[in-house]
C-alpha cells in the first residue's frame, strides 16, 4: 500500500483535493492510502471547512492550525508541522497543488528528508518575481519527483528551463518525470456542475437575471493592498454597472472586506455602498461560486483559478492582473489583461461584449486525476 500525504492550506487546495480523493477512492483504493494535511493557511470557516462538507472531502487527519502572519512565520511554521507528519507517518509520497506557502513549506519540508514530491499544476508561470506564488511554484518544480502540468504551455515553460535537458537523480535512485495531465479543475467543474443547481438559490436570493449580470472576484494583495489600483478597479466597477445598467456581484474575500474601507477613496467607498447595481456578498461556497460563474454574462476576476473556471463554461474574462499563468485563455481571445487599469476593464468589457468567443478543450478531457494517480502508482513500481 503506497501511504501518501495530500497538503492542503489555501480554499482552492481543498477543492482540488476533492477530485485526487474522490478518485482513489473510486479506482485506487486498493492500492493508495491517503492522508490529509491542513496547514490552517486559511482558517475562516467560510473559506475552508465549508468546502469539507459541501464537497464530501475527507476531513483532514492533521490541522496545524498556522493561521495568518508574515510569509516567513507562516511558512517556518508549515515546514517543520510537515515535516514531522511525514516522519512519524512514513509517508511514501507528498502531494502539492499550485503555488502557496502550504506548497512551498510541503516541498521544503519532504525534500530534506527525501520523501518524493508530486507536484499538481507544475509549469504555470507569470514571469512576475514579485509575485510570492511565482516563487513558491519555480521551488516546488525544482524539488519535485513528478511534475503534472495542466497544459502544453506548462510543459513548454519547463522545457525552456531545462527540465527535460537535465534530469536529476533523487535519493531513492528515480529521476524526475514530467507530464500534461490535463487539469483536474476541469475533473471537478464537471463533476459539480450538477450539483451546483441546487445552489441557485444564491441567484433568487440577490435578485440575479441569468446571463445578465457581472462576477468579479478580487483577493490579491496587490490589488486591495494598493490604494491606487484598488480604487481604480473599483471605480471601473461602478462606472459599468451604472452606464449600462448591469448588476455586478462580488463574493468578498475576508482581505478585501477588510481592507474596502481603508483603502477605497471615500467618495468611491460612498458610492460603492450606495450603488443598486453592486451586490457584496461574504465569501461563497464552492458550488455558490459555479452557480454563480455558469450563470453570468461576463467573469472579472484576478483569480488563477476562476480565469480557468471561466473558460471551463464558455464565459470571457477580464483578468484584473498584468499578466496570467493561463495564456491559452488570451490566445483563444476568451480572456483580456485589463489589469487595474481603469479605461482598459472598461474597454475590455465593452470588446467581451461584442465578440464571438469559441471554448476549444485545452484543459485535458476531465479524467486528469485518474491520470496523475495512475503515474504515482507506477512510479513506486
Amino acid at each position: 500500500m503506497i501511504k501518501l500525504t495530500t497538503v492542503i492550506g489555501a480554499r482552492p487546495q481543498i477543492i482540488k483535493a476533492a477530485a485526487i480523493s474522490r478518485s482513489i477512492k473510486k479506482h485506487f483504493s486498493g492500492e493508495i492510502q491517503e492522508k490529509i494535511l491542513h496547514t490552517g493557511q486559511h482558517y475562516d470557516k467560510n473559506m475552508s471547512q465549508v468546502f469539507f462538507e459541501e464537497l464530501n472531502i475527507p476531513k483532514p487527519d492533521f490541522n496545524l492550525g498556522v493561521g495568518s502572519g508574515s510569509h516567513g512565520e507562516q511558512t517556518a511554521k508549515m515546514i517543520a508541522g510537515i515535516e514531522n507528519i511525514l516522519s512519524s507517518e512514513q509517508s511514501n509520497g507528498i502531494i502539492l497543488y499550485g503555488d502557496t506557502n502550504s506548497t512551498l513549506a510541503g516541498a521544503i519540508a519532504a525534500s530534506k528528508i527525501h520523501v518524493p514530491i508530486f507536484h499538481i499544476e507544475a509549469g504555470l508561470r507569470s514571469f512576475n518575481m514579485a509575485m510570492p506564488e511565482e516563487i513558491n511554484r519555480i521551488v516546488c518544480d525544482q524539488l519535485s519527483s513528478i511534475l503534472f502540468s495542466p497544459t502544453e504551455t506548462g510543459v513548454e515553460n519547463l522545457r525552456r528551463e531545462g527540465f527535460f535537458q537535465i534530469s536529476p537523480q533523487f535519493k531513492n535512485g528515480k529521476q524526475r518525470q514530467i507530464y500534461n495531465s490535463g487539469d483536474i479543475m476541469y475533473d471537478n467543474s464537471l463533476h459539480f456542475a450538477q450539483m451546483s443547481l441546487e445552489a441557485e438559490q444564491i441567484l433568487h436570493d440577490n435578485d440575479l437575471e441569468k446571463n445578465n449580470y457581472i462576477l468579479a472576484t478580487i483577493h490579491r494583495d496587490n490589488n486591495t493592498d494598493d490604494k491606487t489600483r484598488l480604487d481604480s478597479i473599483f471605480k471601473a466597477l461602478l462606472e459599468i454597472s451604472e452606464s449600462k445598467k448591469i448588476a455586478i456581484v462580488l463574493p468578498l474575500h475576508p482581505r478585501t472586506t477588510k481592507l474596502l474601507p481603508i483603502n477605497l477613496n471615500n467618495e468611491t467607498y460612498q458610492y460603492l455602498q450606495n450603488s443598486k447595481y453592486i451586490k457584496l456578498l461574504p465569501p461563497a461556497s464552492f458550488l455558490e461560486m459555479i452557480a454563480l460563474e455558469k450563470n453570468s454574462k461576463i467573469i472579472m476576476t484576478d483569480s488563477g483559478g476562476v480565469q480557468k473556471e471561466a473558460f471551463f463554461f464558455s464565459k470571457p474574462c477580464i483578468i484584473l492582473r498584468p499578466e496570467t499563468e493561463w495564456i491559452e485563455i488570451i490566445e483563444h481571445k476568451a480572456g483580456i489583461l485589463a489589469d487595474a487599469d481603469y479605461y482598459r476593464i472598461i474597454e475590455a468589457y465593452n470588446e467581451l461584449s461584442n465578440s464571438e468567443i469559441q471554448f476549444p478543450e485545452i484543459f485535458g478531457n476531465g479524467h486528469a486525476s485518474e491520470f496523475i494517480l495512475d503515474k504515482i502508482v507506477k512510479y513506486f513500481k
